[in-house]
């Protein structure tokens, strides 16, 4: 056991030397650094929110919004559904409570009815490893005509989480081109999603565009009647009022059915109107959305074309010529900065429902700075007091012990800048208790040394010996806390996952310190003392 060949010496040795120049940037500031050869590593370790400040939003998915465009939806399917075939006559089609339902006035037609509109129940997959499918709505049927659609409870408790997935991926392409460093994006429960973004320093221009849907459309606008008419009697059929972001806001009479998404869009970028100098939004269409841009264009020249952003008309461009080469552009009262943002909603897409904040923190960096302050206080003292109790305890052995925990510190450190995890207030306390179990395993070993060479045994005899058995109790010590890391891990969220971290790879370096890299350091004295009897 205390024989080393020389390639374990060397890789040992270099475990530990990797440790410490992955961890030696976080002594040094960010300006520094840039003057490094780019050979040399240059990351640092990721801090939390708690260490930095920053923004904490906690938002829900609106459950009623969301039903209530669903619905929308479904109504327009069931009517184009009914009118693929002309024999079926129908009536009564729209919105009733919680459902949609409609009434077939030929009731011959019923049974042909109820097996078109059979597909719109919408069968959804119950899980990743298949199982029975779960329809999104029930249908009933009765004798009189009347057809009705109804969620079921399973079926919106689907939705619902395929929504919440969703949207975590277009919140985190938002913040990724938004350049929030390392944010944090975790769903809580069924319904919520919880955002934490380090080091953010304007949390409001954060919830906005987090929180917007997004949702652009293309609408022609409806010139049969102004909008004031509209609104005085009654808008045509297929058309409704739609009202400008301007202060105080414009009303506009758009054709409802939209002709283009944002779906359609493969781009957004912000440029400069070479004619009036003020920021505007350049966009691309996909392949099939320039194709329908510039049928649209070319038979509607002098007619105005609105752009729809969240129900508010944003602009309403009056087409001049055929725009054939799939790209437009949106103009309005954009700063720069509104622009960029617009840009970036687009680029990310649209969030499939709408999200409402139900708990805001914004962190400054000063409390930041006070709790990384406060955790180094605590981490040196710890590691002091830990340092003297092993000289004291264990004389030399206990020097090569704490040379074992100070390579453990800067291993733990080297990993957490390598991995880019992020370090959090608790992740600190994992990182105290991880010194608190390095040293845990030397007592372990140094005590069984000692029962060996108290039984009689030599010194080389006895160290052998107190490591071999030593190592079973250590590893069943660190396993069973490695099996609490993973589960916190994996059940906590925010600053318990941080935690959890920390505690997991302290829990590899600490037995890689405190037994091998120890174990080659007592070697290594052995050879070069050769001692008769231990100093222990």
């Amino acid at each position: 056991m205390l024989y080393f060949a020389r390639w374990k010496i060397s890789l040992i040795v270099l475990v530990v030397l990797a440790g410490l120049v992955t961890t030696l940037p976080n002594f040094f500031s960010s300006d520094t650094l840039k003057a490094w050869p780019d050979w040399l590593p240059k990351r640092q370790v990721v801090l939390g929110l708690d260490l930095q400040g920053g923004a904490y939003l906690l938002y829900e998915i609106d459950r009623k919004d969301y039903v209530a465009k669903r619905l929308k939806t479904l109504v327009g399917d069931i009517r184009q559904t009914l009118r693929d075939d002309p024999r079926i006559g129908y009536t009564g089609l729209g919105v009733q409570g919680n459902g949609a339902q409609v009434r077939i006035r030929d009731l011959e037609r019923l049974a042909e009815a109820e097996k078109r509109l059979a597909e719109l129940k919408n069968p959804l997959v119950a899980n990743l490893f298949g199982g029975q499918a779960v329809d999104e709505f029930d249908m009933t049927v009765s004798e009189d005509g009347l057809i009705r659609f109804a969620y079921s409870e399973q079926g919106l408790s689907q939705r619902i989480s395929s929504i919440v997935q969703q949207s975590i991926e277009v919140i985190r392409l938002r913040l990724d081109e938004f350049g929030t460093t390392e944010p944090s994006i975790q769903r809580q429960g069924e319904d919520r999603i919880l955002v934490e973004a380090p080091g953010e320093g304007d949390p409001q221009r954060l919830k906005e565009l987090v929180g917007q849907t997004a949702q652009l459309t293309f609408h022609m606008v409806d010139q049969s009647m102004s909008p004031e008419q509209a609104m005085q009697s009654r808008p045509p059929v297929g058309s409704v009022v739609t009202y400008s972001a301007d202060d105080p806001p414009i009303p506009y009479l758009l054709e409802e059915a939209p002709l283009l998404s944002g779906e359609d869009l493969v781009d957004a970028q912000v440029s400069f109107d070479q004619r009036t100098n003020e920021p505007v939004v350049n966009f691309r269409f996909n392949t099939s959305g320039a194709r329908t841009f510039s049928v649209v264009t070319q038979r509607n020249v002098g007619r105005p074309f609105a752009i729809v952003l969240d129900n508010e008309v944003i602009s309403a461009p009056v087409i001049r010529e055929p725009i054939t080469g799939g790209s437009g552009q949106i103009s309005g009262s954009f700063t720069v900065e509104s622009a960029n943002d617009l840009a970036v909603l687009l680029r990310a897409g649209a969030l499939p429902a709408k999200l409402t904040v139900v708990e805001e923190r914004s962190i400054g960096p000063g409390l930041g700075q006070d709790s990384v302050d406060a955790g180094r206080i605590a981490s040196l003292i710890g590691a002091a007091l830990v340092i003297v109790f092993m000289i004291l305890a264990y004389g030399r052995f206990g020097v090569i012990a704490d040379l074992a925990l100070i390579a453990n510190i800067l291993m733990i450190f080297g990993a957490l800048t390598t991995l880019q995890a992020t370090l959090t207030l608790p992740g600190i306390a994992g990182i105290v208790l991880t010194i608190g179990m390095a040293v845990d395993a030397n007592v372990l070993i140094f005590e069984r040394i000692r029962e060996e060479a108290r039984a009689g045994r030599s010194a080389i005899s006895a160290i052998d010996a107190g490591y071999s058995r030593a190592l079973g109790t250590i590893l069943d010590a660190n396993i069973t806390t490695l099996i609490a890391a993973l589960i916190l891990f994996q059940l906590g969220s925010g600053p318990i996952r941080g935690f959890a971290v920390t505690l997991a790879i302290g829990i590899f370096t600490t037995v890689f310190s405190a037994f091998t890299f120890s174990r080659l350091l007592v070697a290594l004295w052995v050879r070069w003392q050769r001692p008769s009897r231990l100093p222990i």
